[in-house]
């Protein structure tokens, strides 16, 4: 799942790393965002503090403008510091904003439509610069103890964004940058299809001027990679495989080919885009066949070129590439993965620490699952269970059209109904409406099970959770209830769209974003199902508890393969035999964990300190204790880092207490 694709983080979190160079998510979440990116450390110190965030992709209203956001503030004599602050904090995320035409874009301004970001090694450095200055002017220009409760808040974010965003800098070139799950082969076309809208001819213009820019932004990318891989980073053998076919495809049908009848990617969608301009009356057929004509001759002379170029390194490259599989092997590999560790769970815990807690949970939830097996009258064991529902029948839509139109049909209802029941445990619901759609064709072979896009701020898109139905057999309907409160209602959704609907925080705190807390409130969203009376059906709730012990097997799996030397083979008979997922469910998900290390273990961690903050102030406050209110207290303030998240319970806690 993810919120994203899926998705490795810096400062401002997963789905803010994925942002430069995935923008949409991401992998199971990268949520997501995003849902592990290759700008996540290379080049993302700007989308650390005052950037967009984790597992979705925003179009929202374009920001005021630096003057505009100075002026808001007033006379600095008549207006509190904390206002004060919030006015500094939008100036220096308008600038941050203007230093990324994708992030742009991403936010539906149409400033620099026409642009790629920057990927330079030498643009990272200024980016990363650019968030130091920030923080410290931040503390030469006010008062932290002038400031109220929520402006410490701020305050206190922006140093450890900034802490967290040195960390994540200091390894920048120990990214895969091509790769099956964030990997820019990809992430350009994703861009294109889902992030640049076209409204206008001077949209539509700008769509071929990116397709112009292309060989610039992909071979800064591919000058990263090769300079990665002379320090001995580069992805195991497997991978190329992925990232040539995602290559491939996209420069394979027309007009890379003579067939008219199967248009290539890109092709298609800048077609359907101006066949829609002119549906709408926004342009005349001879304008929109212009167009069409120079993007295709920009698919010709600049695409296919720079893709190529691509093609030829990745061959080559893939003559080093060896099957070890760690981050054990990459150049001061174990400093690496525990500074990973501590980025994407907020936790100082060791690699050791989780691998024990996985183990510890893996026992728990098997325990559960027996229960369930004499429920539903299953003789033999465990294994014999998880061989029964990874392939009977009937825990599967048919691998065609209707059984995944009916997989959608029923995950929508699902979402539906759980809507409905929201005002038993909550008090606040987010504006933005939700859709279920299955993952585009061009990458659903490579992309994750699952993950969220958040909605455009300014209402123009709605959240969208996106079910990955390339092979019915690895998307088992008993799974689909608990995947669908993960990623939709009340998971990614309501968390992804509640925070960037508040009121009076910065924006860098809105659409910001910490693996943890945001894959946390995911898992612990499923989890909350179960407590508001849904799983009624004991084979879906076999499927919750597939999901919980999936995450808890990530803590094995992920630090198995990163700090025990575990291969990439023993990782995925390790999922095959301890968890019901199919085996192609596991090998994806051991491939995944290998290019995003540590990220898979945030979940669980994130899962745990939510239901230990609740039992807390359940224990404490008794009758007192209101559902509603907890959650609140937990989704009022954006996403933030366990512990301070664990302050804002105990606070609210004594504050109930003192009533």
């Amino acid at each position: 799942m993810s919120a994203l694709p899926d998705t490795p983080a810096i400062v401002t979190g997963e789905w803010l790393t994925n942002l430069k160079k995935q923008l949409t998510v991401a992998p199971e979440h990268p949520h997501q965002l995003p849902k592990g990116s290759p700008m996540r450390l290379a080049a993302t110190a700007l989308a650390t503090l005052f950037a967009m965030t984790a597992c979705s992709a925003p179009q929202a209203a374009e920001p005021e403008t630096t003057e505009a956001a100075t002026s808001e503030a007033g006379d600095e004599a008549e207006d509190s510091e904390t206002e004060r602050l919030n006015a500094y904090f939008e100036t220096v995320y308008n600038e941050a904003v203007a230093r990324s035409p994708m992030q742009q874009t991403f936010l539906g301004i149409r400033d620099d439509y026409d642009k790629w970001d920057d990927a330079s090694a030498e643009a990272a450095l200024q980016d990363m610069e650019f968030q130091r200055k920030a923080v410290a002017d931040m503390k030469d220009q006010f008062s932290f103890d002038e400031l109220d409760e929520q402006g410490q808040l701020s305050w206190r974010l922006a140093e450890y964004d900034l802490k967290q965003a040195e960390l994540a800098f200091k390894w920048r070139d120990h990214t895969y940058v091509f790769n099956q799950m964030f990997g820019t082969q990809s992430r350009i076309p994703s861009f294109l299809i889902g992030q640049h809208k076209v409204i206008s001819e001077d949209d539509a213009r700008d769509y071929v001027s990116r397709l112009q820019g292309i060989p610039t932004y992909l071979g800064q990318n591919v000058t990263n990679a090769a300079n990665y891989a002379e320090l001995d980073v580069r992805p195991p053998a497997f991978v190329y495989d992925y990232v040539l076919s995602d290559a491939r495809n996209i420069i394979t049908g027309y007009p890379f080919d003579d067939t008219p009848d199967a248009p290539s990617p890109l092709y298609k969608d800048i077609s359907d885009k101006l066949d829609a301009l002119v549906a709408d009356g926004e342009t005349d057929r001879e304008t929109a066949d212009a167009i069409l004509a120079n993007a295709e001759t920009a698919l010709i002379e600049s695409v296919e070129p720079a893709y190529e170029e691509l093609i030829t390194f990745l061959e080559s490259d893939l003559e080093n590439a060896n099957t070890d599989d760690g981050a054990w092997k990459l150049p001061d590999g174990s400093e690496y993965y525990n500074d990973r560790l501590k980025i994407i769970t907020t936790t100082d815990m060791s690699a050791d620490q989780i691998h024990a807690l996985g183990l510890a949970e893996m026992d728990r939830i098997h325990g559960e699952m027996r229960e369930i097996m004499k429920e539903v009258g299953f003789e033999g064991t465990l294994q014999d269970f998880f061989d029964f529902t990874r392939t009977d029948p009937q825990f599967f839509k048919s691998n065609d059209e209707a059984g995944k139109a009916e997989y959608l049909e029923e995950a929508t209802a699902i979402i539906d109904t759980m809507r409905e029941n929201l005002p038993q445990v909550f008090n606040t619901f987010p504006a933005a409406p939700i859709e279920v759609r299955a993952v585009e064709a061009f990458r659903e072979k490579s992309a994750g099970k699952a993950f969220y896009n958040r909605p455009a701020p300014d209402g123009s898109r709605p959240g969208i959770y996106y079910a990955n139905l390339y092979n019915m057999a690895d998307m088992p309907v008993y799974q689909m209830e608990a995947l669908a409160y993960h990623e939709g209602i009340p998971g990614h959704h309501m968390q992804l769209a509640i925070s960037q609907e508040l009121e009076g925080i910065p924006k860098f705190r809105k659409y910001g974003g910490y693996t943890a807390y945001t894959e946390g409130w995911g898992l612990y969203s499923e989890h909350l199902g179960k407590d508001m009376g849904f799983y009624e059906d004991p084979y879906s709730d076999f499927g919750r508890l597939a999901m919980e012990l999936w995450r808890a097997a990530r803590l094995v799996v992920d630090t198995g393969i990163h700090d025990k030397k575990w291969t990439r083979e023993e990782a995925i008979a390790y999922l095959i035999e301890n968890t019901p997922n199919p085996e192609g469910d596991c090998r994806k998900a051991i491939e995944r964990y290998i290019v995003m290390p540590g990220q898979a273990t945030a979940y669980k961690i994130g899962m745990n300190k939510l239901l230990e903050l609740r039992q807390q102030a359940q224990e404490e406050l008794g009758e007192d204790f209101s559902m509603g209110e907890f959650h609140d207290t937990v989704l009022k303030n954006g996403p933030l880092p366990l512990a301070i998240l664990e302050e804002q319970v105990e606070a609210w806690i004594n504050e109930k207490k003192n009533d």
